[in-house]
């Protein structure tokens, strides 16, 4: 086991730690930018696994784009959705999404990205069933702007790390790591691990360093979420962060 360390982590130390263990983790996997949007609607509240059965479903149908949802009648959208549960409300916002587009953008997503990350964040977060979670993930992944996606993963982890309190709000915890990678240069080195998703055109598409960093620790926080910090018996003598703790966590 590594040597444990005598003070809290840097958000660049756990970054850099998980990158040269498991490398690039392949965020977000699509095909397209709608479609990244259509999976950040629908995994609310539910897992990829779920979320990926209703993304086949609209495939089948030809439904992964702008124009498809746009001429859907709601119910046959309902439907389509119906395994990543919640299916009227998602299939409705949905809905509203493209209505938004069509008024704002002439359907445009293009147009859309090309607002500034702040104005255009403002905006979805004004959308119906658009948390700030939804919309950094479509700011990040679909238009490569660059901002940080804070989910329960990266807040449970930079909590037990003594990063954060549990009283730091989203934004608070997004603006420590866009400081602090905004500059980083780093390089990825596979350690033989198995990425979270296999290479996407969307993970493949050209961004920025920094929208690259806050991609990649992203990625890289939920699969450290998903093998290790779990929500209760946290199994944090084989995570590659157990050398951050001054003592591993006992079961909660």
């Amino acid at each position: 086991m590594a040597k444990r360390v005598s003070s809290e982590p840097t958000v660049q130390q756990l970054y850099r730690t998980l990158l040269r263990t498991w490398g690039p983790q392949h965020w977000w996997p699509a095909a397209s930018r709608f479609e990244v949007i259509m999976g950040a609607f629908l995994t609310q509240n539910t897992s990829w696994r779920n979320v990926d059965l209703a993304l086949k479903n609209l495939r089948r149908v030809g439904a992964l784009n702008v124009a498809a949802i746009r001429r859907l009648p709601l119910r046959d959208l309902e439907q389509l959705v119906r395994p990543a549960g919640y299916f009227r409300q998602k299939a409705a916002r949905l809905k509203g999404f493209v209505q938004y587009l069509d008024r704002n953008y002439r359907g445009s997503l293009s147009a859309m990205f090309a607002r500034p990350t702040e104005q255009l964040r403002a905006e979805l977060l004004a959308l119906n069933g658009i948390g700030p979670e939804t919309a950094d993930s479509i700011l990040l992944y679909a238009g490569n702007h660059p901002v940080f996606v804070v989910d329960g993963y990266a807040r449970r982890i930079f909590e037990r790390h003594g990063l954060v309190t549990a009283a730091a709000s989203y934004d608070q915890l997004r603006t420590l790591v866009q400081k602090e990678l905004a500059g980083l240069a780093a390089k990825a080195v596979r350690s033989g691990a198995e990425p979270a998703h296999r290479p996407s055109r969307m993970s493949r598409s050209p961004r920025s360093a920094a929208a690259q960093h806050f991609n990649e620790m992203h990625g890289l926080l939920v699969t450290a979420g998903k093998l290790y910090c779990h929500k209760t018996q946290p199994r944090c003598p084989e995570c590659p962060l157990a050398c951050f703790l001054k003592a591993p966590l006992s079961a909660v």
